[in-house]
Order: C-alpha cells, then sequence, then structure tokens
C-alpha cells in the first residue's frame, strides 16, 4: 500500500482541485449599517447538464480514524460540491488530479477550524471525512436532471497518514 501523508489545507495548494473556503485574507466589506461583515464569493459555483440546480444541504458525518484506507474516490462531472463543517472539528479533504479519465496519486489536506472546500466540477475526491468526532457540514452541490456521480475504486488502496 502506498502511504499518503496529510499536508495542510492552504489555497495555494489546493487550488488545482477547487477553491479553500475561509475568511482569512477574503474580500469583506460591512453590510446591513455596519452590524455585518460579509466576506463575499468564498467559491466558484459550477452548475452544468439539464435543468441544473444549486442544493443546499446539511450532512452529519461520522468520524474517521487515522490511519485511513482509501479504496474509493468519486466525481461530479455536472456541477462543483462544497463542504463547510459547522463546528470547529478537523476534517480530511482527499482529492486526485485526473489523469486520462482516473484519479491520479490522491493528496490529503487536513482543514483548520474555519476552513471549507470547494471541488471544482469533475475533481476526483473522497467521501465527507471528519475526524475525532461526529461533525455536521453545510454542502452546497448540484440538482438537476442527469448522472452526476462517477466513482472509482483504486486497484491497490492508499494509506493516508499523519506526519511523522
Amino acid at each position: 500500500m502506498i502511504e499518503i501523508t496529510i499536508e495542510p489545507l492552504t489555497r495555494a495548494a489546493y487550488a488545482p482541485f477547487g477553491q479553500v473556503i475561509e475568511t482569512e485574507g477574503a474580500q469583506h466589506y460591512p453590510i446591513n449599517g455596519g452590524m455585518t461583515e460579509r466576506y463575499h464569493d468564498l467559491a466558484k459555483v459550477e452548475l452544468a447538464g439539464i435543468h441544473p440546480r444549486p442544493l443546499v444541504s446539511i450532512a452529519r458525518g461520522q468520524p474517521y480514524a487515522l490511519p485511513l484506507t482509501l479504496r474509493m474516490v468519486e466525481r461530479h462531472p455536472l456541477g462543483s460540491q462544497a463542504f463547510y463543517p459547522l463546528s470547529p472539528r478537523p476534517f480530511l479533504s482527499i482529492v486526485a488530479p485526473d489523469e486520462g479519465g482516473v484519479p491520479g496519486l490522491p493528496r490529503a489536506f487536513l482543514a483548520a477550524p474555519g476552513q471549507g472546500v470547494n471541488m471544482a466540477m469533475n475533481t476526483w475526491h473522497g467521501v465527507l471525512t471528519p475526524l475525532d468526532e461526529v461533525s455536521d457540514f453545510l454542502i452546497v452541490d448540484r440538482g438537476g436532471d442527469g448522472n452526476n456521480l462517477e466513482e472509482y475504486f483504486f486497484p491497490v488502496p492508499y494509506l493516508i497518514i499523519e506526519r511523522r
């Protein structure tokens, strides 16, 4: 099994796969008579296909333990998918580049408190992966007609590990 070391989630490292959703360094301005600060346009929501519409959901994820065996990734060819935690608990975003229609070498990113991710349309990624405790996430993705899910099972799984 090939080991994949977890790395910190940064905008630069995650850019090939989508956007990091966070307020740090984001464009912002006051609204509501100065009582609210709006952090604006944090992710590119992508919708394609027939009758696309944005979906806003909440998912409650069971925690995963490390090291983690990665057997499968998925992608959504008709829309982006965002995961934003509703608590300061850690989670992993596991993504992989596309190499001729199949996923390449995965990368695992550890989100810091206050960070979420928006995976670009057609990006190979692991499932929602909270760590430590049951965690709720706001999800923004695509609804509408058409098949928006492809799964890929690795012939040899990967082992996701913490830095040593």
